[in-house]
């Protein structure tokens, strides 16, 4: 037997957990994207065509739509776009920073370098090249856009995140690869309307980092140990894409 195919034979007696929403027409997608941005499975090439007697769908949707991948080029101008990132950017291990409790006691509750150290007390250092995403029990909310983006009374957004020192506790001190969340953004709510800005979101794509939003299943995943996988078109000049993501934990 080939020892790659062995291994493969290990691995599907895991877990695979899979951390992408499905998609639809009917799926929430940033405001500031023009409406009819998004036009699945449109029929071009039907049954009972004489030429060939077969199926072709056409797909149109934004980079940014549902679980997706971010590249730098989204916030930062002149800066690596899909195309620099190889299939060796797609396999991380991944580690689960579980804030669920904090979330339900504050809705715009952003992930502290505390939060983070308690973590690595528990299982130690987060790796270098490491995915590392926050666990708020956001995803319950998909597909409803409004629960998503916690529209209080005013019309005001109100969800979690990352807060700055987080993010460069993560790349400065720890070498990550990645960040990922459940959420629509990288920023806590409140921080972003502090700012003015996705400043969180901008300073990890100003690392030339990647980041992954709307995952879902991080309830399933363990803290540690686990790998996370992650698959999307290989399309040039991509700022963005939807990605299928997972994970094999034991």
């Amino acid at each position: 037997m080939y020892p790659l195919w062995t291994q493969l034979q290990e691995l599907q007696k895991l877990r695979w957990i899979d951390l992408t929403h499905p998609l639809s027409n009917d799926s929430p997608y940033w405001a500031g994207i023009p409406e009819g941005s998004v036009e699945l499975g449109t029929v071009v090439y039907d049954w009972g065509n004489p030429m060939l007697n077969c199926l072709i769908q056409t797909f149109k949707f934004p980079g940014q739509f549902g679980t997706h991948i971010d590249f730098p080029g989204h916030f930062v101008p002149n800066t690596p776009l899909s195309e620099a990132y190889s299939v060796r950017n797609c396999v991380f291990p991944l580690c689960v920073i579980d804030v669920t409790e904090q979330v339900k006691a504050n809705p715009r509750y952003a992930v502290t370098v505390e939060d983070i150290l308690s973590y690595e007390a528990k299982y130690g250092p987060i790796p270098e090249g490491a995915f590392v995403t926050l666990y708020t029990g956001w995803s319950k909310r998909w597909p409803d856009m409004e629960a998503l983006s916690g529209t209080d009374e005013n019309g005001g957004e109100n969800f979690p995140g990352w807060s700055l020192p987080a993010l460069q506790y993560l790349y400065e001190t720890r070498s990550a690869a990645a960040n990922g969340h459940e959420t629509l953004d990288t920023d806590a709510s409140v921080l972003a309307a502090e700012a003015g800005d996705l400043a969180c979101e901008r300073y990890v794509l100003s690392k030339g980092k990647l980041q992954i939003e709307l995952l879902c299943n991080l309830d399933q995943v363990p803290p540690a140990g686990a790998l996370l996988f992650a698959a999307y078109p290989n399309i040039v000049g991509a700022t963005g894409l939807p990605v299928r993501v997972w994970a094999i934990a034991e």
